[in-house]
């Protein structure tokens, strides 16, 4: 699998473990701490979300601009790495972070950071593929580079969680995801007397060993004081893996591409010149058409850390091997590493036979694939209650819950379909992008996942509003249409990327 690659690419991969790690200590449980921590709705907890996942990708092109002006792309990442950890650190400290607009501070500086690091490093990877050398292995490049950065992210749900439930279980709780929603309804005075005297207490006394409560109300205080600051201490684990990132790229930087050295000794400016411009122009104009389709993938994929964490918490039974809602982030990791040589193996067989699809074709069928999870979720939550309705119950019975087996098989297909457009979209930009344009156009697709992500709100406000298998076909129908745009476009994008 690694014949034939430069060097320097698995050294590149582990440097971006800890960003994935950070990255899916947030998908795991952000949703949920900013709901408990500030008693807010779902689709407020999206909206802020969507502003701090948006944020993440747009300022990838402030910082692959940065790079390309300074030149110093490795400067560019250390510092990246430094100001992501300075967030995280920030955001562990429950005295600090006492109000929903002081936590957006924190979580943007993260942002700043993670924009600095993230196309930058993609932009290095591409231009190990520049080599002549290696020019034909960049598809499986950047496939092994998503396989190896996504070695953080299977560990970020577990840790996080577990220091999160370690802190819970010290004051002398166990975890419930569905409890802090309870407090704050209860402290409010919004709760119905047979929920206070049936579901709240059952959980309460469920979490406290067995032990009835004697005054709820102190009880209610005291386990969201406890849940909301394990939240923060998890946060602390984002910071170690930044670090371990940090040492990582100090101790294998001279392996990677030196774009300042580069360009003294190949005159790559000079060539940039003589370029033909309507070709330069095709060039952008191809990825811009790209970014636009894949604004609709990134829109559906990232809900979930969304709308699909919300379900699992409302409307899925947890339990074996799924205990808790976070523990569904780990699937996409886990299968990231384990599904990549296997897609890689089908790709390099088709290759040798001549079959294998161009790169916009792979990210048309990845569209496809999105949009039949979207298909499964939706014909897996048919005849489930409005969540206004399973609110007003007091939660959802045991018994009316879904399989957690079916929050695995979307998890799969989106998998599947995250391996043909994002390792794939990665390569095809950093293939047609003009050479002085590589850090621009690598945040140009950041950039476009940063629109799907802002819009991600969108999601939980269906969710909270509307059906919920009608919510997930509203994904099916976003993904279809672009599935069919991507291929429209196919022919174009291939006389494009020759």
């Amino acid at each position: 699998m690694f014949k034939g690659h430069p060097k320097g690419l698995i050294s590149a991969a582990l440097a971006n473990m800890g960003e994935r790690f950070g990255f899916y200590t947030m998908m795991a449980i952000l949703t949920l701490f900013l709901m408990s921590k500030f008693n807010i709705s779902g689709t407020e907890a999206g909206t802020l979300y969507s502003i701090f996942y948006g944020a993440i990708y747009a300022l990838a092109l402030v910082g692959g601009i940065i790079a390309d002006k300074s030149r110093n792309y490795k400067g560019t990442i250390i510092a990246g790495l430094v100001v992501m950890a300075a967030g995280y650190a920030f955001l562990a400290l429950p005295a600090m972070i006492t109000s929903k607009y002081i936590a957006l501070g924190a979580l943007l500086v993260i942002a700043f950071g993670n924009g600095l690091f993230k196309g930058n490093l993609q932009a290095i990877v591409g231009q190990m593929y520049d080599n002549p050398d290696y020019a034909h292995k960049r598809d499986s490049g950047f496939q092994i580079f998503y396989m190896f950065i996504n070695l953080g992210a299977m560990f970020a749900p577990f840790l996080a969680t577990w220091v999160r439930n370690t802190f819970v279980a010290m004051q002398g709780y166990k975890y419930n995801a569905e409890l802090p929603g309870f407090c704050h309804q209860f402290l409010d005075g919004k709760m119905a007397e047979d929920v206070v005297s049936g579901r709240f207490t059952e959980l309460a006394t469920l979490v406290s060993d067995g032990a009835i409560p004697d005054n709820l109300n102190a009880f209610a205080v005291s386990y969201l004081d406890a849940f909301n600051t394990g939240f923060h201490y998890a946060f602390l684990t984002a910071v170690f893996a930044m670090f371990v990132s940090l040492a990582i790229f100090l101790g294998t930087k001279k392996m990677l591409p030196n774009p300042t050295v580069h360009v003294k000794k190949t005159e790559v400016s000079k060539e940039e010149i003589m370029q033909d411009a309507k070709e330069i122009k095709q060039r952008i104009l191809a990825l811009f058409a790209v970014f636009g389709v894949v604004i609709f993938f990134w829109f559906s994929f990232h809900q979930n850390g969304l709308t699909l964490t919300m379900f699992a918490k409302d409307y899925t039974l947890l339990g074996g091997i799924f205990p808790s809602v976070e523990s569904f982030q780990s699937i996409n990791p886990i299968l990231v590493v384990t599904l990549t040589p296997i897609i890689i193996f089908i790709f390099s067989r088709l290759a040798k036979r001549g079959k294998e699809p161009s790169t916009p074709k792979k990210i048309a069928i990845g569209m496809g694939i999105a949009a039949t999870a979207f298909i499964i979720m939706t014909i897996g939550s048919l005849g489930l209650p409005k969540l206004s309705e399973v609110t007003a119950m007091g939660g959802l019975p045991d018994i009316q819950r879904v399989t957690p087996w079916l929050l695995f098989g979307v998890y799969f297909v989106l998998t599947v379909a995250e391996l043909f457009i994002s390792p794939l979209g990665l390569s095809f930009v950093s293939k047609v992008a003009p050479a002085h344009l590589q850090g621009a156009m690598q945040g140009g697709w950041l950039a476009a996942t940063a629109v799907g992500n802002v819009s991600l709100f969108l999601g939980a406000m269906m969710y909270e509003n509307i059906s919920i298998s009608v919510t997930w076909s509203v994904f099916v129908i976003v993904c279809l249409i672009s599935m069919i745009t991507m291929f429209a476009m196919v022919k174009w994008l291939e006389r494009v990327a020759k």
